[in-house]
């Protein structure tokens, strides 16, 4: 077995982020549409979360913004002319498809792909699939530019295996690593990756459907998954979210459970069959590793559903620190939410639980959008070896925390309201940004923009 580590690689927000509320099913992201959103604020409290994970001792990287407005799209729908006219054009007759070309939601790169580490795929190396996203417009744009980015990083064919998107349509609906988790005794063993998808679509189901919220990832595309990256089925399960759940607002399944390493936190309504579930992963578990999973339960007794949803508890980041305990890296809303904050301080956290502690995060702009800290990263378990070969300029330090923030407070805007994004200097001032990030972080020419004649 070779020493390895998970990776978090966060999303770096972008000069673009803003409230437009495009995400039907995301009550956050519904509640705050319209509302005046503060780029700057946003960047600098997700570089704040990622400076605490690498002084930590955490290995920390990041992955860029995408550009936007994407003109590109605009240009496929039927707009024309100077990029300032294409603007002023959707702007005046389609401004909700200005609003989804717009949108800074590349930064929950919770999203952007599914990741299968190396000890567990057929050939040994890591395998990355890009998300389709195709249940939002906004997001289905997104994947060409992440792939490319992922290709950059993670660059060396000897260890990396990088997948197309897979097809668009409702069939092969997939929202990334939101509905992904892999168990494992240690993050350079074999593991058991666990699929959370919310509806099937090729065959009929017996089984109900969300009737408020639709259901995005569908059980195709998990099975997709697995079979791209070269997963062993003994080390998978495929397991149904509850319709209950969605129609609560828990449109990926990070909103209700999240797992590490032996580790498996979930709300007792997040899954069809619950009891099932946990335990065909305890049996697999127990078959890869040797070792017993430890499922905990959240019972609707100490936290309801709603608050649940709204506090974001499960999207909180469980990582193990180099010391080796576990701990939880909580959004703020826990802490002000009164059912969670007893939950997670009397019962949850504690010397007799496997969860050591627990940090609080200001990332009140992001959890406004709709999302928190586990939305705003992608985990990668890479070996030493694999670290080697990865693009080491992303990775967070001192040196890139100060130059980040410089760059931030140099580009980024303060407010951003619903008639700015009309503005033709925000996708002058958001390339130009882009541009330098590039250079700061030595990617070279990875967006659209860079690369026209």
């Amino acid at each position: 077995m070779s020493l390895a580590f998970e990776v978090n690689f966060d999303g770096l927000v972008g000069p673009t982020h803003n409230y437009a509320g495009l995400s039907f099913g995301n009550i956050a992201s519904l509640t705050h549409r319209a509302l005046t959103s503060n780029p700057k604020e946003a960047a600098l409290q997700g570089l704040k979360k990622m400076k605490f994970m690498a002084d930590a001792g955490m290995k920390q990287a990041l992955l860029p913004p995408q550009a936007r407005p994407d003109l590109i799209t605009l240009r496929k729908l039927g707009f024309s002319g100077k990029d300032a006219e294409i603007i002023a054009q959707a702007a005046k007759h389609a401004p909700e498809l200005l609003a989804a070309c717009t949108s800074g939601s590349s930064m929950w790169t919770a999203n952007s792909a599914t990741v299968a580490p190396s000890a567990d795929t057929a050939d040994g190396k890591v395998h990355f699939t890009a998300a389709n996203l195709t249940h939002k417009l906004h997001r289905s744009i997104e994947h060409p530019t992440t792939s490319a980015l992922l290709k950059v990083i993670f660059k060396d064919e000897k260890y990396f295996t990088h997948h197309e998107a897979l097809p668009s349509g409702s069939a092969f609906g997939d929202e990334g690593a939101a509905n992904h988790t892999r168990f494992c005794e240690d993050y350079g063993k074999k593991g058991v990756q666990l699929f959370v998808y919310g509806r099937t679509a090729l065959k009929p189901s017996p089984h109900p459907e969300p009737q408020k919220f639709p259901a995005r990832q569908t059980l195709e595309a998990s099975q997709a998954i697995a079979r791209l990256h070269g997963l062993d089925p003994k080390q998978v399960v495929f397991a149904q979210q509850n319709a209950k759940a969605i129609d609560a607002g828990a449109f990926h399944n990070d909103v209700v459970s999240v797992g590490n390493q032996n580790i498996f936190l979930y709300h007792e309504e997040a899954f069809l069959e619950p009891k099932v579930l946990v335990g065909e992963l305890r049996e697999k578990f127990k078959r890869v590793s040797q070792q017993e999973l430890k499922a905990i339960q959240v019972s609707s007794r100490d936290v309801e559903l709603n608050d649940a949803v709204k506090s974001y508890l499960f999207n909180s980041q469980l990582i193990t620190l180099p010391d080796g305990n576990q701990n939880l890296i909580a959004p703020q809303e826990c802490k002000e939410i009164a059912s969670v904050r007893a939950y997670l301080e009397s019962k949850l956290v504690g010397s007799k639980s496997p969860i050591q502690g627990i940090q609080y995060f200001d990332l009140r702009q992001s959890m406004q959008n709709g999302g928190g800290p586990a939305c705003l990263r992608l985990r990668v378990v890479l070996t030493e070896a694999e670290l080697k070969h990865t693009h080491p300029e992303v990775f967070m330090n001192e040196s890139l925390f100060t130059k980040l923030t410089a760059w931030v407070e140099k580009y980024y805007r303060d407010q951003i309201k619903p008639h700015d994004l009309a503005d033709p200097q925000l996708r002058v001032e958001c390339e130009a940004a882009l541009d330098e990030l590039t250079q700061v972080l030595g990617l070279g020419s990875v967006y659209p923009f860079q690369t026209a004649p």
